[in-house]
């Protein structure tokens, strides 16, 4: 079996409803849409419905008949609550369902009201004003591309592309090349350098976060579009950036993507299967080409299944090694440093991880099968 298959029926296996998992206490999370992201391209590779049945169950413990969604609120303008409509466009289209339709114009209605920095960029959510985190370019830009290039005739791409062009702009480290967790336009917030607005440091799962958005919409993007060159450059940059602190002996990546030697950091799941994750996809959309990009991946993907995977006995695969969460500001007053990156928990089998995880294994195998 592969990787992505023996991953997927894991997941189907212990999870067959994500939202009665631990902790998520039928919430509406966005980390569903990212491991339902993986089924997705696990069953177009293998034509098995069964993965195709495993996403519209758990979406349908959601999504009500007249396309309402359980547990969603439009008025928290919470950017991460659109994730999981990515998944809406698939359903809508192989059944005909109007209310995965509905239910995608509701989550549309949000980003046609939700909040913006003075230049256009949505903030990260209603209780974080003027903030740019690249976590949200996930969240929210994918959906919004696929949203505009199916029910309204491709209008509008520029209120995309430039959410990705504004992000770089505001977040990019001049001399590492990589981009920081973080901005505050108005630059008052305690995790933020007055002078910039800048949070302090490269978390590795925000640029994974990043770089993935980029590998999504760019696979949808027509090329033709005035942006598209700018994205790929973008893409291309902070990839490149990423490779240089590539760690050497592992082929992975770090929790804090530049201090791989200071104490207590730690070689970090969820970051690795994105970054890996883009890589692959890059080489398969034909963006990077050339320059080592396979070598790269090889050894990358090879560092993921070495130093994060255990199997059990049944034959499940285990994910170690995923950062459970980490943001900025809050009621948590979580300040960005490098002492807090490291400090917030460390677990196995975290969704966002193993979705990754999924994507990652499912987009490198399509790759090697070609």
């Amino acid at each position: 079996m592969s990787w992505a298959t023996k991953t997927a029926e894991s997941l189907m296996e212990r999870m067959p409803k994500m939202h009665e998992g631990k902790g998520y206490a039928g919430k509406w999370s966005y980390d569903y849409g990212v491991v339902l992201k993986g089924f997705t391209l696990l069953w177009k590779q293998t034509g098995d419905r069964k993965y195709f049945q495993y996403i519209r169950d758990n979406m349908d413990d959601f999504i009500g008949g007249d396309g309402s969604v359980r547990g969603y609120r439009k008025d928290e303008y919470n950017i991460d609550h659109i994730n999981n409509g990515k998944l809406l466009f698939m359903l809508y289209e192989e059944t005909g369902l109007e209310k995965y339709r509905q239910a995608a114009d509701l989550l549309r209605s949000q980003l046609a009201s939700h909040p913006r920095t003075s230049e256009g960029a949505f903030w990260h959510k209603q209780i974080y004003p003027y903030q740019i985190w690249l976590d949200g370019l996930y969240m929210g830009s994918p959906f919004y591309l696929e949203y505009l290039l199916t029910f309204e005739e491709g209008k509008g791409l520029d209120d995309v592309t430039k959410q990705f062009i504004l992000c770089e702009k505001h977040t990019k480290d001049p001399e590492t090349g990589l981009l920081y967790h973080a901005w505050d336009e108005k630059k008052i917030q305690p995790w933020c350098d007055p002078a910039t607005g800048l949070s302090p440091n490269f978390w590795g799962r925000s640029l994974g976060w990043y770089v993935m958005a980029l590998a999504d919409v760019l696979e949808l993007l027509p090329k033709e579009h005035g942006d598209y060159t700018e994205l790929v450059r973008i893409f291309r940059d902070v990839l490149t950036a990423l490779r240089k602190y590539q760690d050497e002996a592992s082929g992975v990546w770090y929790q804090v993507v530049d201090m791989g030697g200071r104490k207590g950091n730690y070689l970090e799941a969820s970051a690795s299967s994105m970054i890996v994750f883009a890589i692959a996809k890059g080489i398969r959309l034909g963006i990077l080409e050339g320059d080592g990009w396979r070598e790269t991946l090889d050894s990358a993907f090879q560092g993921l299944i070495v130093e994060f995977v255990l199997e059990t006995k049944e034959g499940w695969v285990n994910l170690n090694k995923n950062c459970m969460v980490a943001g900025l500001g809050g009621e948590d007053r979580r300040d960005g440093t490098y002492a807090y990156y490291i400090s917030e928990p460390i677990i196995t089998n975290d969704l966002k991880g193993v979705g990754a995880f999924l994507q990652a294994c499912a987009e490198v195998e399509g790759l090697l099968a070609q």
